[in-house]
């Protein structure tokens, strides 16, 4: 099993992977097809199903997409540039891709909210059709945005295609257990198995400069967080927190006079500036996706800052570490909040993290493995059930929760000795489980749990 650091680390757009990143990315490869095709076409329609459609409107789907038939991809956006496309797409119903000439497109009415329709591959599922000069569809093709930005097509998805095909890896572990007997016997630790993986697969990206590239991107986007007051978008009115709180706790520090307990609320500002910008549509990295972009990046400014021992020359080992568990758990369950609820997001970014600040504070294999399941652990059963479904409450404050989390996890599993009663391979199978029993309204639809208990306004 391979999936790359930078399948789980993408650089994209909030605020939410498989909601905004997804589609924009589905829509981008159905011009990609549309480009190869021997026909013209006239003009271009999409249904959102599922979970898309629930809560397409709080997660921006709708824009996504329409952005992304105009050509736009996550990793180039530019909010400037996307205000203006679709100014242009409102006053004149088309899109303009490059290539493709001008498309008929209508948001008001090419662009279908199903909520009576899901689609059966996965709880995120959607529709792109180009057409003729007379309205028939004369191409179509179902997409599956399975979280964490990554796409399938219907085909795809029956065909189990869940990784990139490559060159074969040294070390090709599928479960944690498999892991853990590779690395006994290589000698290597996690971080060194997981770097010769992906020199094996190449990629044509520089590890180390990749992985630079991504923390810098997090690290700006906690900057951000830290620095902006005010109000969030979406009609809940919810109040930005991160700025004034780390304004309070650097006042606190001058003073010396804080209680220790007080670093879980620094944890907690990094964690929350991020999902707050994510909230606003800014730029953020998947980690392993945009609901829950605030856990790793927390966790890596909390050991940076405020762990003696931190030296930026292992932030490979922390990224690499923290991907290999990101890739278990998703080759082996979901990190899908619509497939599996909160647990397949933040539990996932909780025990990714977990591991990662193990490992760069001198864990073992062993260990390692024991501080990711001790963050999963105990995000087990945990609902998605965002309000007006916008990635704010609970969202944001869970995002500091997991981040809190995975530090106690690290430090748990360096106490001991690796050996533990429950291994990570049982706790991934548990959430996969869970997530499979779990009611669908309790899975990013809105329907259930915050989301109906709470006033809209």
């Amino acid at each position: 099993m391979f999936l790359s650091v930078f399948d789980i680390f993408k650089i994209g757009v909030g605020p939410s992977s498989s909601h905004t990143m997804g589609p924009m990315v589905a829509a981008g490869r159905f011009l990609d097809r549309l480009r190869a095709a021997p026909f013209d076409a006239h003009g271009l329609r999409a249904s959102l199903h599922g979970s898309l459609a629930f809560t397409g409107k709080g997660h921006a789907t709708d824009r996504a997409t329409v952005l992304g038939l105009a050509g736009f991809l996550p990793h180039s956006y530019d909010a400037g540039a996307a205000d203006s496309a679709l100014a242009w797409i409102d006053e004149h119903r088309h899109v303009a891709p490059s290539g493709l000439g001008q498309l008929a497109f209508n948001p008001a009415t090419d662009l279908i909210f199903d909520y009576d329709t899901p689609l059966p591959g996965h709880p995120n599922g959607m529709r792109i059709m180009a057409l003729d000069a007379q309205g028939d569809v004369i191409l179509s093709e179902v997409y599956y945005s399975i979280g964490g930005g990554f796409v399938l097509t219907e085909a795809e998805l029956a065909d189990g295609k869940a990784e990139a095909e490559g060159p074969p890896i040294p070390y090709p572990f599928k479960s944690a257990a498999e892991m853990l007997d590779m690395a006994r016997a290589s000698g290597l630790t996690i971080a060194g198995m997981k770097a010769a993986n992906e020199t094996a697969r190449g990629g044509g990206k520089p590890l180390s400069g990749g992985i630079a590239q991504v923390w810098q991107v997090m690290s700006d986007c906690i900057d951000r967080g830290l620095s902006t007051p005010g109000t969030l978008p979406g009609g809940l009115a919810v109040r930005r927190r991160a700025a004034a709180i780390h304004d309070a706790l650097k006042d606190e520090a001058g003073r010396n006079l804080a209680p220790p307990h007080v670093i879980n609320d620094w944890i907690s500002a990094y964690a929350m500036a991020v999902n707050e910008e994510n909230a606003a549509g800014g730029q953020v990295v998947t980690a392993p996706t945009n609901g829950a972009a605030g856990v790793l990046p927390a966790v890596v400014k909390y050991w940076l800052t405020h762990v003696p021992t931190a030296s930026r020359d292992k932030l490979d080992d922390f990224f690499l570490t923290a991907a290999a568990i990101g890739g278990l758990v998703k080759f082996n369950a979901s990190i899908s909040g619509a497939e599996a609820g909160c647990q397949a997001e933040v539990g996932s970014a909780a025990a990714m993290a977990a591991a990662g600040l193990c490992a760069v504070m001198g864990g073992t294999p062993e260990q390692i493995e024991n501080a990711a399941e001790i963050a999963l652990e105990h995000h087990l059963g945990m609902t998605c059930d965002p309000v007006a479904g916008l990635v704010q409450v609970p969202c944001i404050e869970r995002n500091g929760l997991g981040a809190i989390k995975a530090v106690s996890a690290a430090s748990l599993a360096l106490r001991g000795d690796g050996q533990h009663f429950v291994p990570l391979d049982a706790c991934i199978e548990t959430m996969r489980q869970t997530g499979r029993d779990m009611h669908e309204k309790y899975k990013e639809t809105s329907l259930g749990g915050l989301a109906v208990n709470v006033p809209n306004c």
